[in-house]
């Protein structure tokens, strides 16, 4: 099973993904995290128009097709199961030379990260992490506030809440509320 993770990064989809995986097991189903952060495109690509352009941080920083083509559709039916865990090293700004790895059988495949869902990714299930556009203006931190208008954007353009399987409002990350089942039938 292929899940996503979804939200911007104040909302910490790493954080719920991670405690995901450490909990699946005891259910019998082992899980894997795959940040979405280790298949983002080059700085030279990143940053074509800038560092702070909100346009380019929509659509040019995620490389989607490397995700796909290295983890979704890897795992996915047909695919032989196994995983790249992280394709570009954005620190040393190379490639990260990582070699694949196996997914556990019957296991659960965790992509945290921003901006997922409208970008044709094969996901079996999306979690949607909401921070309403006045929570983010708050919690964003002041160097990376140059992102809010790619945010509503998204929220404009691609409508992560109604596409996703399952929305937990995190508004306030220190009370989450599960707002939307969908068809999870959680």
């Amino acid at each position: 099973m292929r899940v996503a993770v979804d939200g911007p990064d104040v909302a910490a989809p790493g954080e719920l993904a991670t405690a995901l995986a450490d909990r699946l097991p005891v259910l019998g189903r082992p899980a894997v995290v795959v940040s979405a952060a280790g298949f983002l495109r080059p700085a030279s690509l990143r940053f074509e128009h800038g560092r702070t352009d909100p346009d380019a941080r929509y659509t040019d920083w995620l490389d989607a097709g490397a995700l796909a083509r290295e983890v979704l559709d890897r795992v996915g039916p047909g695919g032989p199961g196994e995983y790249l865990p992280v394709l570009w090293d954005v620190a040393r700004d190379r490639a990260a030379r990582a070699g694949y790895q196996q997914v556990p059988p019957g296991g659960v495949l965790l992509v945290p990260g921003p901006l997922l869902q409208g970008v044709g990714l094969a996901f079996d299930v999306v979690v949607h992490l909401r921070v309403a556009p006045a929570a983010r203006r708050r919690r964003f931190p002041a160097e990376q506030a140059w992102e809010l208008p790619a945010f509503d954007r998204y929220d404009d353009e691609v409508d992560p809440v109604a596409l996703a399987d399952a929305v937990v409002l995190a508004d306030r990350p220190e009370h989450p509320a599960l707002v939307l089942q969908g068809r999870l039938g959680c």
